[in-house]
């Protein structure tokens, strides 16, 4: 799964009863281990049915959540700095590490908990729609969103949820904004996400239906869509019935039933200008919400340089970007677009789902040893995307057969202990 350029990322099917892991685009369910998580019947849980058409405990560490911080009595704003110690308690004024999907059978296993160095933030997808093998159905009554709540918190870790229902019948499917029994079921499953993390009490960060508003824009870049909202989420009675009511429907719902979580949209660079970008954001009245995330490439750059991985097989050059800034596509192109959009919003940015992959001058690479050179550029720069108005980054592959802590060379562990050594200060 990923945030750029529309690859198909459907829902799931159920798991297990302890663990789901979206990915692979119709490939096996993959863990932190590269092995398949397997089903009740034995068989390898399967991903979406995307065919590859295009449109993201240890020593150390920041302080874990106590319970007490991210009293939701600031939401929104600009502050990068409030909202770091919002979700890592007092201490944690800097920019934020952290890693996702990535869940094991055992949650004590999932990747981000074997660094041996504890990271801030800990995501997972919540993909599907109750009743019809969503995440709402994986566990009783939506458990499935405690379970990993609870093990994040064990670890001293903020638990992070990517919620990517809009894509439930099939990926960049705006149809689904008007289907009576899909929205139904959508207000259903996003309350239920909010009272579940009403349950945990803790702070939290819930990542808003990245792809979904690329898709969007491109329909309605006033906001103005038909979108099915008070009819079926009563919390938000009054609200429009667009683009506009729904993203305002799923702020009030975070408000409302867990204040303590930061909610934040996704913005894709391929939905259309930056100053599109922006004035589409600004339209929904996106700048309610505590950020803005957005990514760098869904999975490794070589995987697409290589072009046989069915996972990448999108068109296109420039994948991966020149760190001595000086041809383009680069890092400062990135972060000129990344800075207008905080600028644009006056929200913290959150980069997310950024690759694994380990530099190199030759092109392309193997399945799990594709070239990238993002963790390698971000962590020997990372005061340049706190000028940006960077909050955090959370690392994770968009697809099977990238690049991982485990066939890394251990460059993400590496990187990881060294900057907990000294983490960068927020303004």
């Amino acid at each position: 799964m990923a945030a750029s350029c529309g690859d198909d990322k459907a829902a799931t099917g159920p798991a297990d009863g302890s663990t789901q892991l979206p990915g692979s685009d119709g490939g096996p369910l993959l863990g932190s281990d590269g092995g398949p998580l397997l089903g009740n019947d034995g068989g390898p849980l399967l991903g979406n049915d995307g065919d590859g058409t295009t449109g993201p405990d240890g020593a150390g560490g920041g302080t874990g959540p106590d319970g007490d911080s991210g009293n939701g009595a600031t939401p929104g704003g600009s502050g990068a700095c409030a909202l770091s110690q919002r979700l890592r308690g007092a201490t944690g004024c800097h920019f934020l590490i952290g890693m996702g999907n990535d869940l094991a059978s055992d949650h004590n296993m999932d990747g981000a908990y074997t660094l041996g160095t504890t990271v801030d933030l800990h995501y997972a997808y919540i993909v599907g729609l109750p009743t019809k093998g969503g995440w709402p159905d994986w566990n009783a009554n939506g458990s499935f969103v405690n379970i990993l709540t609870d093990s994040a918190s064990a670890h001293g870790v903020t638990p992070m949820f990517t919620l990517y229902s809009m894509a439930s019948e099939g990926d960049g499917n705006f149809a689904m904004t008007t289907n009576d029994a899909d929205m139904n079921l959508y207000w259903q499953g996003a309350k239920l996400l909010f009272q579940r993390l009403a349950i945990f009490g803790k702070a939290a960060v819930v990542h808003l239906e990245p792809d979904f508003w690329g898709y969007a824009m491109q329909h309605s870049m006033d906001g103005t869509a038909k979108v099915i909202v008070t009819a079926h989420a009563p919390d938000c009675a009054g609200m429009q019935d667009n683009l506009i009511g729904m993203a305002g429907c799923l702020v009030k719902l975070a408000r409302m039933y867990a204040p303590k979580v930061a909610v934040g949209f996704h913005a894709s660079a391929w939905g259309g200008t930056q100053q599109q970008v922006v004035q589409f954001f600004k339209a929904i009245h996106a700048d309610a919400a505590d950020f803005i995330a957005t990514d760098v490439l869904d999975r490794d750059a070589g995987c697409f340089e290589a072009h046989t991985d069915p996972n990448c097989m999108r068109g296109g050059s420039g994948f991966y970007w020149d760190e001595s800034n000086q041809t383009s596509p680069n890092f400062h192109d990135h972060l000129a677009w990344a800075k207008a959009l905080h600028d644009g919003l006056n929200l913290p940015l959150m980069w997310w789902q950024v690759p694994f992959g380990v530099p190199s001058t030759t092109p392309g690479g193997t399945s799990g040893h594709y070239r990238d050179n993002r963790v390698h550029y971000l962590f020997n720069h990372v005061d340049e995307f706190v000028a940006a108005g960077g909050v955090g980054a959370a690392f994770g592959t968009g697809a099977g057969n990238q690049t991982d802590i485990t066939t890394d060379g251990g460059q993400f562990k590496s990187a990881v202990a060294k900057y907990f050594a000294a983490p960068v200060a927020l303004p």
